[in-house]
């Protein structure tokens, strides 16, 4: 028997656009895919954080970057064109819940008119394209019951950002059924939900981890707004996991055109804030973990405690479910940044490693990607 591939190995060779490419998620996946031998692009009009993943990883070295907002629909169609991907994956986004209270206009416009415009240069694309729009779990109406959503469940938000991810998914529908809704149409679309994602290379700010890691290498202690908030933890290449084997089977199944599907972590990975900065602390050596936090009731802006999903979908199509437990979460996300600000090593072939890492715990866990 030869050596097991990953995701079919449908992106060798492939042309891989991914929006928002300069961003936390997007860095990763971009990596991910050069990995996986893709001919790899990328568009976002900016480098969101000092420290970048993207700029540390040399990313723009390793693949086609393109400056341009995606509220920019020309910009966009001209790049798209020049490109002729064979598969999108849509992250481009304002992803700051804080942010989106002091600038609303501008949360709005990206996250919303940022996804049309993607649909709409997609809609006249006249070659055989995949593409995946990624959006949130916050685009759910967060009730804040102890069930999972699924996807069939309201949208909306309390918040901007909750809010502007409801409307991305409802501008995807409208898409969908006015343009894409085609037997034989060359392009075909899905959208992704995830949220809460974790792991090495995050600098966003008002985000606990990246908030402790910049604390901690500095040597001072982490303040923290809601240690008893519960949050469904999962590393950030688990949805990933996720996109890609949702694009994979896209390209093969035309029956999941117009789909959307929740992508999230096994509901024992619900842990507080507090119990999950007590167990990277370990991770950084120290002694005691009451020495590497302190509670303040500095809560600037309205947060949902609880939101969960229900990701039975994704596992009854093509049978995705997690392959990290919580431990090796903890320890790929703590020993990343250990490995960035301590030992300053190679940080792309140190990405690389994690992920070569995960799909060797995948095809052992014989999660269905790897087959």
């Amino acid at each position: 028997m030869g050596e097991k591939v990953v995701f079919g190995n449908i992106y060798r060779d492939k042309k891989v656009l991914v929006t928002g490419n300069t961003g936390f998620k997007g860095s990763w996946l971009c990596t991910w895919l050069i990995s996986l031998g893709a001919e790899v692009y990328g568009i976002s009009n900016e480098i969101p954080t000092s420290p970048s993943m993207f700029v540390e990883l040399e990313l723009k070295t390793k693949m086609k970057h393109f400056f341009a907002d995606i509220r920019d629909l020309d910009a966009v169609r001209k790049i798209i064109s020049e490109i002729e991907p064979d598969f999108v994956f849509h992250l481009a986004a304002q992803p700051i819940v804080s942010l989106s209270y002091s600038e609303p206009i501008d949360t709005i416009s990206t996250n919303v008119m940022g996804t049309a415009n993607v649909l709409e240069v997609l809609r006249s694309y006249d070659k055989p394209c995949t593409a995946i729009i990624i959006t949130s779990d916050k685009c759910y109406d967060n009730v804040e019951w102890i069930f999972g959503y699924k996807e069939t469940d309201a949208l909306g938000g309390k918040d901007i950002y909750s809010g502007s991810k409801g409307a991305a998914e409802l501008i995807f529908k409208s898409y969908y059924h006015s343009f894409f809704k085609k037997e034989q149409g060359v392009v075909k679309i899905a959208s992704a939900r995830a949220g809460n994602v974790i792991g090495g290379g995050d600098w966003a700010l008002d985000r606990i981890i990246p908030d402790c890691m910049r604390s901690w290498s500095l040597g001072k202690v982490v303040e923290i707004r809601s240690p008893k908030a519960t949050r469904p933890w999962q590393h950030v290449l688990e949805p990933l996991s996720g996109y890609l084997q949702l694009g994979e089977r896209l390209y093969k199944d035309h029956t999941l055109n117009g789909e959307s599907f929740n992508f999230g972590p096994k509901p024992e990975y619900n842990h507080t804030v507090q119990e999950i900065l007590e167990d990277m602390s370990v991770r950084w050596h120290f002694e005691n973990s009451k020495d590497a936090y302190q509670i303040t009731g500095d809560i600037k802006f309205y947060e949902a405690g609880l939101l969960k999903l229900n990701c039975d979908k994704a596992l009854f199509y093509f049978q995705w479910k997690p392959t990290l437990d919580y431990t090796t979460l903890i320890g790929y996300t703590s020993d990343w940044y250990y490995e960035f600000y301590k030992n300053k090593g190679d940080m792309f072939l140190y990405t690389q490693s994690q992920i070569k890492g995960y799909e060797d715990l995948a095809k052992l866990g014989k999660i269905a990607w790897t087959k």
